[in-house]
């Protein structure tokens, strides 16, 4: 994990994998458990999940759907219902390196094996939220992209790559032998 790794009181019974061997998980930033930036940490992430979720939407589809091989331009993306990602799907800032990408999903957000989050045009990581109405599981050998606001919890598969952030209200985030990189945005004009 290439930034912090926050822990709530209450919720995290445990932090496991993080020793000094090559093969175990590393953390390259601070662990903050139970104590006040852990706190702190919770209380943005329900302001976040709230603030994503009450953005109007561009776009709005009730039935399932897996958007794998769409592409995106900047704006608020509503499904009542689950998200699956095949393949890959682009997004797409048009030029824009602050270009904001809300995808709103009332359910689950599963990913499938080898499927990955494209930018193109300047689209950057810092700036896409997927706000998830309870829990995201993102299958092995994914590239991930953006910040995942999940109700419940997080699942990562084997060898997945996250740049961005993997946030849980109240529940685990699960890793194995994955990679999370903190995404360093370009700052806004």
């Amino acid at each position: 994990i290439n930034g912090d790794l926050g822990l709530y009181p209450g919720l995290a019974t445990a932090v496991t994998g993080f020793s000094t061997a090559p093969t175990d998980g590393k953390v390259n930033g601070t662990i903050y458990a139970g104590d006040t930036q852990a706190m702190q940490a919770k209380a943005d992430l329900s302001n976040a999940y709230g603030v994503a979720a009450s953005q109007a939407p561009n776009a709005h589809t009730t039935a399932p759907v897996d958007i794998g091989g769409m592409q995106f331009l900047p704006g608020v993306y509503k499904y009542d219902s689950s998200v699956g990602v095949t393949g890959t799907v682009t997004l797409n800032a048009q030029g824009n390196p602050n270009a904001v990408f809300i995808f709103q999903i009332g359910s689950t957000l599963t990913t499938a094996s080898a499927s990955h989050i494209s930018f193109i045009n300047g689209a950057q990581p810092c700036h896409v939220f997927w706000q998830v109405g309870s829990s995201a599981s993102l299958t092995s050998d994914s590239l991930f992209v953006g910040n995942i606001l999940a109700s419940a919890s997080i699942t990562v598969g084997d060898s997945v790559t996250v740049d961005g952030r993997l946030l849980a209200g109240t529940g685990d985030v699960t890793l194995i032998h994955d990679t999370i990189n903190r995404a360093d945005c370009a700052p806004a004009l």
